[in-house]
């Protein structure tokens, strides 16, 4: 029961992290999508004043040179006026508009009284009809100035109408107005795609987004031309933004992996303290055998009652003598992993003829006892350079506990056949071991080689062991710069391969 709560906790804590991770994830990207569409919205309006300004200056200095001029006539007419033939102009009906600034400049000297009586000699409806000639007279000449600007730009080149410096001024004042103080840079072209200008400290950096504004937008298209700008710090910019979420995202991670760090580490711990139980009732089934049969043969020695012959003594004595090797072996192979674990192995690697030593623990151990059980053993042993530096007892050590494995897991209906292999690959030296044994799953075959792992069914197991064999043979093995590696099939038989590194011949 505890159990299946920490397990739905420790999952409800994950997803609530994992989910924190996805909103703030979003809210970064929201922030800076808001950050980039306000940027290009900025520098849109600002382009689309620029642009204005362009053409109004160009609009004004025509009309600066249009206005001068007009102004030189109505100067003119006005030293005229000052002439005995005045009347006769100001009864001119075709001059009347150019009388504007002259007529306006006397309204204040006019009296419109409901007596309607004629000033300076004009009639209060004499004067309306003035203003109203007048009035027309004057909109004609603007339609004829702005006609004339439009006819004169027309008559000038693209490159002609473009005044580079002061487009550049108009285009960073506009942009600050804006809120937009990231350095820029940009072309001018035609409406055709033909480059005109290019600002002379151009960078190309960030040019793949740049923004477009049509320049002389209501004249004929060949008349056009298009500024594109570019900030080569523009992704900085926007992408700074979330520089603000980071820390809360950065320390949102940690804590994620933190959490299922914690969470591996107690799965991890509750499989090994799982695995260091086995090996406490496995140790103690191993030990149990061999200390009730030492001490029979105690008992027996001691029991006056029995009668002693010689033969009864020689089989006690082998008793004592195999159950005791029995148990330094076991009580050796727990030693050799503690000290393994605090790297206290004493290791004394020799130069050794890899052949011949595994020759001689088929020979000297396990063939009698392959035969015994009805099976065989074949030895190809037939690397050119057999030659390594190991340690002797280490690697015999090795050999004897791949051997004893695949003794032990054989299949009781089929007759054991082991085969011993050697060989050379470049400079590595690797053996291998054969048998046909109850093989290894696939899923079990990852995690032989861990400390008190073993295969079973249950609470069954189907040989003695501590599970330990495996885990010292990768140990030492590594220890001298070897590799090992497990090919099994299910219910088929194993091949376990060392490969190791060889001495020059």
């Amino acid at each position: 029961m505890k159990r299946s709560v920490l397990w739905i906790t420790s999952i409800i804590i994950g997803i609530s992290f994992v989910v924190l991770l996805i909103l703030q994830a979003q809210y970064t990207g929201m922030m800076v999508k808001m950050r980039k569409d306000q940027f290009d919205e900025s520098v849109k309006r600002s382009l689309d004043r620029a642009s204005h300004d362009l053409e109004r200056n160009e609009t004004f200095t025509y009309l600066e040179g249009v206005v001068s001029n007009y102004v030189d006539d109505l100067t003119q007419v006005d030293d005229d006026a000052q002439s005995p033939h005045a009347t006769k102009i100001l009864g001119n009906p075709t001059l009347m508009g150019v009388q504007r600034f002259d007529t306006i400049s006397t309204l204040p000297r006019l009296s419109l009284g409901m007596n309607q009586r004629p000033i300076y000699g004009v009639s209060s409806q004499q004067f309306r009809m003035a203003v109203r000639n007048a009035y027309l007279y004057q909109k004609d000449i603007l339609d004829e100035v702005i006609y004339s600007i439009l006819y004169s730009a027309s008559e000038h080149s693209f490159e002609e109408r473009i005044n580079t410096k002061f487009l550049d001024a108009c285009i960073r004042v506009a942009l600050e107005q804006n809120g937009v103080t990231l350095p820029f840079h940009f072309t001018i072209s035609t409406s055709d795609g033909r480059e005109v200008y290019r600002c002379p400290d151009y960078d190309e950096r960030g040019e793949d987004y740049s923004y477009t504004q049509t320049l002389f937008r209501n004249d004929p298209a060949n008349k056009m031309g298009i500024v594109r700008v570019h900030f080569p710090s523009r992704n900085r910019y926007v992408l700074g933004v979330a520089r603000l979420m980071a820390p809360a995202l950065v320390f949102t991670i940690i804590l994620f992996f933190t959490f299922m760090f914690t969470i591996y580490l107690f799965v991890r711990q509750r499989k090994i303290n799982e695995m260091k139980n086995d090996f406490v009732n496995n140790m103690t089934h191993e030990f149990k055998t061999p200390i009730a049969s030492l001490s029979l043969a105690a008992e027996m020695l001691a029991d006056k009652s029995v009668t002693k012959s010689p033969a009864m003594y020689d089989s006690l004595g082998r008793v004592i003598d195999t159950e005791t090797k029995r148990l330094r072996y076991q009580v050796e192979k727990v030693l050799q992993m503690s000290l393994y674990d605090h790297d206290n192995i004493a290791l004394k690697p020799v130069e050794l003829n890899a052949d011949e030593l595994i020759e001689n623990v088929i020979g000297t151990s396990f063939a009698l006892k392959v035969e015994r059980l009805g099976g065989d053993i074949e030895a190809q042993l037939e690397a050119e350079n057999p030659n390594i530096y190991f340690d002797e007892m280490h690697f015999t050590n090795v050999v004897s506990t791949l051997l004893d494995n695949a003794v032990k897991y054989r299949r009781d209906e089929v007759p054991l056949h082991l085969l011993v292999q050697s060989r050379n690959q470049g400079n590595k030296y690797l053996f291998s071991i054969s048998d046909n044994g109850i093989g290894i799953r696939r899923e079990d075959q990852k995690r032989i080689f861990e400390k008190f792992y073993r295969v079973h069914t249950g609470n069954q197991h189907d040989v003695k062991g501590f599970g330990l064999g495996l885990a010292y043979v990768r140990n030492i093995v590594r220890q001298h710069k070897g590799t090992i590696r497990v090919e099994s099939e299910h219910g088929q038989g194993t091949t376990f391969t060392i490969t190791l590194p060889t001495l020059k011949s």
